[in-house]
């Protein structure tokens, strides 16, 4: 008559993700697409261990639509340059790598891809820790690649002092 209780903490996460998404300001959103395509690919590499392939697939699908239409697609690759062509080229390997992992049942590239999105999550929040000292505009540029983030993300932030309120890596 009302529901599965599994229904009703499904419902109670929907609205706490929504609250969050509402309530956050740009830089928090990206950080939520990093951690909303890590959750899915630990989530596939439960699966896959447990042999349930429909829903390792489903899992993957996710991650990869996170990171196709929620990441790569919120570059500006003009505006952001090099910084932008390369997180773009990364992204699509990554999405390559997930393509491969569901097809070969590859746990290893799997989490190759977690620790990508790992890197790229610590660059992304070592820009926001810098926010006193960093102007909003900067909290709207995307993470330099993750050979040393949180150099490379201090560098991003002070090359965007003087960019405009809409930002520079994301579309407004």
């Amino acid at each position: 008559m009302f529901g599965s209780n599994k229904s009703g903490a499904n419902a109670y996460a929907h609205v706490g993700v929504e609250t969050g998404v509402l309530a956050a300001n740009p830089h928090k959103l990206i950080v939520m697409l990093f951690e909303g395509a890590m959750l899915a690919v630990n989530t596939a590499v439960r699966h896959m261990e447990t042999g349930d392939i429909a829903a390792k697939g489903k899992s993957i699908s996710k991650a990869i639509a996170i990171i196709e239409n929620g990441l790569r697609a919120s570059l500006d690759r003009k505006a952001g340059g090099e910084i932008a062509a390369n997180l773009d080229a990364l992204y699509e390997y990554m999405g390559n790598r997930l393509v491969r992992a569901n097809l070969d049942n590859q746990v290893e590239m799997l989490h190759e891809v977690n620790r990508l999105l790992g890197e790229l999550k610590g660059a992304w929040e070592a820009i926001g820790n810098q926010a006193g000292a960093v102007p909003a505009a900067a909290t709207a540029a995307a993470p330099a690649a993750p050979a040393a983030p949180v150099a490379a993300a201090s560098r991003a932030a002070s090359a965007y002092d003087n960019m405009a309120p809409a930002g520079v890596l994301m579309r407004a």
